[in-house]
């Protein structure tokens, strides 16, 4: 198992380091000038002068392969210096966010899997009967319909409800206060969002999970456990669900790490001050610092949570750990 977990963080170094090189490729591709972008945005007048004074203060300048290695030495160091859009440390702004964004991804992933597991076991072993058609109907309708239209129609119903109930609308509460704070204040802000992105996950894993039940029930091993007389439930959830829980569980890492980065349409319909919306207002404004530091954020969990899959693997098939 130590040999097996070793080769996994062996792996985390080169693909970070690949990971820099691409994004730090990428966002020099992208058009514009940040220095023009940020002056102008200030209302003021520009001259060539103040242009260049940026561009001298930044290194923007400088040959791409110094650049690089000023870019390296920050990821090393974790200092990544200041936003160049906002004058702020890089930090401070992801901590603003981070925060938000982890909690609600947190919250998300038990809603979807709670709602999937069950849902896609039940749906594999009553095959072909009415239980099994609402299920897959309940997850395609999951994979078809947009977060965000969930999200608007969650917010309607919400105002409509409070309205006739209490006479005045009420909807949740725009200012994020961390839950060891004020537990009731947080929840009522977050538990819609993760609602509505935990449908969505949700039905993509109930399928996978059904998927994965209904392969794994016609294995061999199965028909041998029902030949020597094991009680049927015990054959479902000892046998048939743990070595179907492979792919639902790489799936779950790759559902985590998209909901670290991914949830910008989400955020904006809530009005959540998040990390996807942060690296979208980065790239909109050729915020090198920023945009870099929150790729490899992303990254780097994407990263992580692969490696801790990986563990699981080692968990839930042995024959993993000697690989």
């Amino acid at each position: 198992m130590h040999k097996y977990l070793l080769k996994r963080l062996l792996l985390i170094p080169p693909t970070l380091f690949g990971a820099a090189i691409l994004v730090f490729g990428l966002m020099r591709l992208v058009p514009g000038d940040v220095c023009l972008v940020k002056l102008l945005g200030e209302g003021t007048a520009v001259s060539e002068e103040m242009i260049q004074q940026c561009r001298d203060e930044h290194h923007l300048d400088d040959p791409l392969y110094e650049q690089f290695g000023v870019f390296l030495v920050d990821v090393v160091t974790l200092d990544f210096g200041d936003s160049m859009w906002t004058g702020k440390p890089v930090e401070h702004e992801i901590g603003l966010r981070f925060e938000l964004t982890l909690q609600l991804a947190l919250m998300t992933l038990p809603i979807s899997i709670i709602i999937a597991i069950p849902l896609g076991v039940i749906s594999a072993v009553k095959r072909q009967t009415w239980m099994d058609y609402v299920v897959r109907t309940f997850a395609i309708a999951g994979e078809a319909v947009p977060s965000f239209w969930l999200g608007i129609m969650i917010i309607i119903g919400l105002l409509i409800a409070t309205q006739a109930i209490t006479g005045q609308p009420w909807m949740p509460p725009i200012d994020y206060v961390p839950i060891w704070e004020d537990p009731a204040y947080n929840l009522s802000q977050l538990f819609l969002p993760a609602l509505a992105t935990g449908y969505r996950s949700s039905a993509i894993l109930t399928r996978m999970t059904r998927s994965a039940m209904l392969e794994v029930l016609r294995e061999d091993y199965i028909r041998t456990a029902r030949a020597k007389g094991m009680f049927e439930h015990i054959i479902r959830m000892r046998h048939a669900l743990r070595n179907a829980m492979l792919p639902v569980v790489t799936l779950v890492g790759i559902e985590f790490a998209f909901l670290i980065g991914g949830l910008v349409v989400t955020e904006q319909v809530f009005n959540l001050n998040g990390l996807g919306q942060l690296l979208v207002d980065a790239v909109e404004v050729h915020d090198y610092a920023l945009s870099e530091a929150l790729v490899l954020l992303v990254v780097l969990v994407f990263v992580l949570t692969n490696f801790i899959v990986d563990i699981f693997y080692g968990w839930l098939d042995p024959r993993i750990r000697y690989s």
